[in-house]
């Protein structure tokens, strides 16, 4: 498709940025119930893919609901309009060559299939932490849950709200069956291959 705005043709392309990079974009979109371990699993990736020389970033709820969407609340309008920022924001970053990890409860198909289109099937690898309810709220040290549960939270995801698990995603993991540092090998193992890094 031919761009309206002629400042794209004039930009440098991904392939540009990656070959500069050495690696390949990537999105990698984790999914689950809150506590279920996307941020801590995120974060102890982001560690390794930097000790291995590979630049990335992570897009978690507190910083983007904090910042670009501090203006949502949690309506299923305001979830989708979440999803969709974000998405909008994964995808430059992957556009730039960056692996980029969000880690987001999406609690429905419709809203991570509406970031997959936003972002690229291609570039899209949606990871579950399919950690069971009951740990996540052993987990919960903000007592989230408990709110909840007394009804002074609304449209609390696993709680008052639905969560459709992914049908089929790219990894399964429960945080509260294996080691962090295993969790972490799983996801290499599934991407290092995708992210291609030259030496």
């Amino acid at each position: 498709m031919e761009h309206i705005y002629p400042i794209f043709d004039k930009m440098l392309t991904r392939a540009d940025k990656e070959a500069l990079l050495g690696q390949r974009g990537l999105m990698l979109w984790m999914t689950g119930l809150s506590g279920s371990g996307k941020s801590t699993l995120a974060i102890a990736l982001e560690r390794e893919l930097q000790r291995r020389g590979i630049l990335c970033r992570i897009l978690d709820g507190d910083n983007i609901r904090s910042g670009i969407n501090n203006n949502l609340g949690f309506s299923p309008a305001d979830r989708r309009e979440n999803i969709r920022r974000i998405a909008e924001v994964a995808r430059l970053f992957v556009d730039t060559g960056i692996v980029t990890i969000a880690a987001f409860i999406s609690p429905s198909e419709e809203l991570r299939r509406m970031a997959a289109g936003i972002v690229g099937e291609e570039d899209f690898v949606e990871i579950y932490v399919s950690t069971p309810l009951r740990v996540c709220e052993e987990r919960d040290v903000k007592g989230l849950y408990a709110k909840a549960r007394r009804g002074e939270i609304s449209e609390f995801t696993g709680i008052s709200a639905p969560f459709e698990a992914p049908q089929s995603p790219a990894l399964s993991i429960d945080t509260s069956a294996r080691p962090l540092g295993d969790c972490v090998e799983d996801v290499l193992k599934l991407i290092l291959p995708k992210i291609k890094k030259q030496n």
